[in-house]
C-alpha cells in the first residue's frame, strides 16, 4: 500500500493501518463519525484489509467479536470520539472473560479540546477499565521519522498483547487534529521523498502466531506433542490419589482444534478410566465415537438422590470452565472432592471454591504427560455408563414422542439434523441449557460457539453475523428477547459474506424466568421478570427485507436444517408457550426412570 501523503492525519493513519495489515489484520469493522475520519479513509483505501462499515456501535463491536472468535485472529474495530466509544464496552468485557482478541482503536479530541466544552467529547483514558488486556494513547499524530517508528513499535506491542500471554482486548485511544479529511499539507510532500516503505516495514515479523498453537492428531491413541506450559506450573503427576470413584468433566470450551481437543479428553478418559461428564458447549458431544464413556445426561442422573449419593467422586478432573448445570454444581458443593482445573489461561475457574489445584496448561500438554496404558473399566465407571444408557433412551424416547412445539425438542434436533461441521452459535439463558440438557451425542463435529464470559444476551445476532461471515453457513440458535435486543444486527445483512439461518425460539418472553422461584410471584412477574413483547417477527424481519418462515411442524423444521443456504440471513420462527414448557420439564424432571 502507498503511504498517503497528503497531510499529517493521512501519513500517520494509513501506516498504522498498512503496520497493522503486515502483522496479519485481514479486516477491521468501522462505525461513522467525523473524528475518526483519517483511519476510516486509511482502511477503506487499504484493499488487503476488509473494512465493513457498521452503523451501530454495540452491534459492531459484537460483529467484530464473532470473527474473532471464529478466526483466533485480531478483528480491528473503529469508532469516532464521544459517546461511540462507550457503546463498545460490553463487547470488550466479553472479550476479556471470553478470551477474544480485538483491537479496538477510539478517536478523540486532542489534549487541548478536552475538559473544556468540545462538543462530543468525553474521557476516554482507560475507558474499559481493567478489562483491557493493555490500554495505551497515542501521541498526536506527527510526519517526524521517529514518531513514525514509535507509531509503528507501540502498535506491534498492541497486536502481540491481543493474543499473548492471554487473548484479550487492547484499547488504542487515537488523538487527532484538524484538518481531518485528507486536505493537503504542502510539508508532507517533503516527506514521500525520504521515506522508503521498504526499509520502514521490513522488521515486522508477518508470520506471528495468531493464538495457541493446538496439535491436530493422526489417531486417539497416538502420543500427543508436549508444547511447553506457558506458565511456571509443572506438568501434572502420573498418577493421583488412590480412588475407584474419579470422573472428568469436559467443561464449557470452544477449541481451536475441536479434534485434537476431543482426542486428548478421550486419551485422558481411557487411561485413568474416568466417566466423560461431557457439557454441551464443549465440541466432545460431537466426537461420541472417540469417547467411549461420554456421559451427556448427568443433569438428569443427578436430580436421583440415591444415584447421586452412589455417584458421589472422591476427586475430579475438570478441563476449562464449569459446566451450565445448576445441580451439577450443587452435587460438587456438596461432595467436596479434590479437584484438578486444566486450562492454558490465568483465570481462577473454581466458583465452587473447592480443594482445587490450576494446571495452567492445554489439555493436549496434559494428556501428552500419560502413557498409552489404558486401564480396565471400572464398576463405578460401569455406573456412570448405565445411568447414561438409561436416562439418554428415556430422553430420546420422550423427544421422539412429543408432537407439540417444545422449546427443548429444537436442540435435540439441531444435535441430529444440521450439515456436518456447523457452526452454531447459542444464545444464553434458555437456549444454552436446553442444548445442555437435550443435546444428543453424535459425531457431526458440530461447533459450538457462545458468548458465556458474562453470560449477558448483549449483542447475540451481531455476534452470530460476525461468527458466520466468510466461513461455512452457520446457524443460531436464539430465544426471542435475545434476538430482540439486538436487532440492529440485521443492519449487516448486506456486510455477510455466506450465510447465518436464525433458529427463532418464540415463546413471548423470559423462558429461563419461569424455572426460577419468582414465577409464583405475578405480579409482579409477568411485566417485571418475563417482559413479554409480543413482537410479530414476520414484520420485523420485512422490514429488515431477510426472509421469514413459521415452523409449524418438527417434519418442516428438519427439512429446512439440512442443506442450509449458502448466503443471506433467514429466520425460521418456532413459538412455543412459555408456561406450558415450563410445565413440562417439571412433569419430566419429576418422572422416575431409574
Amino acid at each position: 500500500m502507498p503511504i498517503d501523503f497528503r497531510n499529517t492525519n493521512s501519513v500517520w493513519a494509513s501506516i498504522l493501518v498498512e503496520t497493522l495489515h503486515c502483522l496479519g489484520l485481514t479486516t477491521a469493522v468501522i462505525c461513522p463519525g467525523s473524528r475518526s475520519t483519517p483511519l476510516t479513509i486509511a482502511f477503506a483505501q487499504h484493499e488487503p484489509i476488509e473494512a465493513i462499515p457498521v452503523l451501530d456501535e454495540r452491534s459492531a463491536a459484537f460483529f467484530a467479536l464473532g470473527m474473532a472468535r471464529q478466526t483466533g485472529k485480531p478483528t480491528a474495530l473503529v469508532c469516532t470520539s464521544g459517546t461511540a466509544s462507550a457503546n463498545f464496552y460490553p463487547a470488550v468485557i466479553e472479550a476479556r472473560a471470553s478470551r477474544v482478541p480485538l483491537l479496538v482503536l477510539t478517536a478523540d479530541r486532542p489534549p487541548e479540546l478536552r475538559d473544556c466544552n468540545a462538543g462530543q467529547t468525553i474521557d476516554q483514558q482507560k475507558l474499559y477499565g481493567s478489562y483491557p488486556n493493555w490500554y495505551g494513547e497515542l501521541a498526536v499524530p506527527s510526519i517526524d521519522l521517529p514518531m513514525l517508528a514509535y507509531l509503528r513499535q507501540t502498535l506491534i506491542h498492541a497486536w502481540e498483547r491481543t493474543l499473548h500471554p492471554i487473548p484479550g482486548a487492547v484499547h488504542l485511544n487515537l488523538p487527532f487534529r484538524d484538518p481531518l479529511a485528507p486536505i493537503l499539507q504542502p510539508e508532507t510532500l517533503n516527506l514521500a521523498t525520504a521515506f522508503s516503505p521498504e526499509e520502514f516495514f521490513a522488521a515486522i515479523d508477518r508470520n506471528q502466531e495468531s493464538g495457541i498453537r493446538e496439535p491436530e492428531l493422526e489417531g486417539q491413541d497416538q502420543k500427543l506433542e508436549i508444547i511447553p506450559p506457558p506458565s511456571p506450573f509443572p506438568l501434572p503427576p502420573s498418577s493421583f490419589p488412590p480412588s475407584d470413584r474419579p470422573i472428568l468433566i469436559a467443561g464449557v470450551a470452544q477449541s481451536r482444534s475441536p479434534k485434537a481437543y476431543c482426542e486428548a479428553i478421550a486419551h485422558l478418559s481411557k487411561t485413568l478410566g474416568l466417566p466423560v461428564l461431557a457439557e454441551g458447549l464443549s465440541p466432545v458431544r460431537n466426537y461420541a465415537d472417540l469417547n467411549p464413556y461420554l456421559i451427556s445426561t448427568y443433569d438428569l442422573i443427578l436430580r436421583n438422590p440415591t444415584l447421586a449419593e452412589t455417584l458421589t467422586p472422591d476427586w475430579v478432573i475438570r478441563i476449562g470452565e464449569m459446566p451450565t448445570s445448576k445441580v451439577l454444581r450443587q452435587w460438587l458443593a456438596r461432595s467436596q472432592p479434590l479437584q484438578w482445573v486444566i486450562d492454558p489461561g490465568d483465570r481462577n475457574l473454581d466458583p465452587l471454591h473447592l480443594k482445587t489445584t490450576h494446571l495452567r496448561l492445554s489439555v493436549e500438554q496434559f494428556a501428552a504427560s500419560l502413557s498409552n496404558q489404558f486401564v480396565i473399566s471400572s464398576a463405578y465407571l460401569s455406573q456412570w455408563c448405565d445411568a447414561e444408557e438409561t436416562a439418554r433412551r428415556s430422553i430420546d424416547q420422550v423427544l421422539s414422542q412429543t408432537e407439540t412445539l417444545f422449546e427443548g425438542k429444537v436442540a435435540w434436533l439441531l444435535s441430529q439434523h444440521l450439515p456436518n461441521g456447523t457452526p452454531l452459535f447459542i444464545a444464553n439463558s434458555m437456549p444454552v441449557r436446553d442444548v445442555e440438557s437435550f443435546w444428543k451425542p453424535g459425531n457431526r463435529s458440530i461447533q459450538p460457539l457462545f458468548n458465556r464470559g458474562a453470560n449477558g444476551i448483549d449483542g447475540t445476532l451481531s455476534t452470530a453475523i460476525g461468527i458466520a461471515h466468510r466461513q461455512q453457513s452457520s446457524v443460531l440458535l436464539t430465544g426471542d428477547l435475545a434476538l430482540l435486543h439486538d436487532t440492529n444486527g440485521f443492519l449487516l445483512r448486506n456486510k455477510l459474506v455466506g450465510h447465518l439461518t436464525i433458529v427463532l425460539i418464540n415463546n413471548n418472553g423470559g423462558g429461563i424466568f419461569e424455572m426460577l422461584p419468582i414465577a409464583q410471584f405475578d405480579p409482579p412477574f409477568e411485566e417485571f421478570f418475563a417482559t413479554p413483547q409480543s413482537i410479530d417477527f414476520s414484520k420485523l424481519c420485512a422490514t429488515y427485507d431477510v426472509p421469514h418462515e413459521l415452523i409449524q411442524s418438527w417434519e418442516q423444521l428438519i427439512q429446512r436444517l439440512n442443506p442450509l443456504p449458502t448466503d443471506g440471513i433467514r429466520v425460521l420462527e418456532v413459538r412455543c408457550d412459555r408456561k406450558a414448557d415450563a410445565r413440562w420439564r417439571q412433569r419430566f424432571l419429576a418422572t422416575t426412570i431409574f
